[in-house]
């Protein structure tokens, strides 16, 4: 992600933006993934896990899950050649159901639902290629109706 820095010219005196990068000591995620064949453990620093799986020639494969730095699981589900594929949940910091959903090959397909943080449904609806289809329906958090979205078919 590039950070904006403000600087000023000296000729003109105006003000003008910079984009500079973020870096980090730490490999990219991609040259990581090429030296991976096995079991994996990514840890936050001075804390705990932040993610575990299995790589499969450089890429995810299996059941990855991924947790917050309080330890707390954030997310489940599978990966198939490196790609988001069937069924994954998150949930929120303090363990509550947030949200279920299905992929194939890393693109939202099928049913999604998302829940209140009180647990009761909040919508619910489904996706093809990545984009909102058919009846979406928005619940209240005492779990009424609150309104019906129609998205292309």
């Amino acid at each position: 992600m590039a950070a904006k820095k403000k600087t000023a010219t000296k000729k003109t005196g105006t003000a003008r933006t910079a984009v500079r990068k973020k870096t980090s000591a730490r490999p990219k995620a991609a040259a990581i993934a090429q030296q991976k064949d096995g079991p994996f453990v990514d840890r936050y620093e001075g804390a705990g896990v932040m993610c575990s799986g299995r790589y499969a020639q450089g890429l995810k494969s299996g059941t990855w899950r991924y947790y917050l730095r309080n330890g707390q699981l954030r997310a489940v589900g599978k990966f198939v050649e490196g790609k988001m594929q069937g069924t994954w949940k998150w949930w929120r910091e303090n363990g509550e159901l947030w949200q279920v959903g299905k992929f194939v090959a890393d693109t939202k397909a099928g049913l999604f639902k998302r829940y209140h943080p009180n647990g009761e449904l909040l919508d619910q609806g489904a996706f093809r290629a990545g984009k909102k289809v058919g009846v979406w329906r928005v619940y209240t958090a005492k779990g009424a109706l609150s309104k019906t979205e129609q998205h292309a078919k």
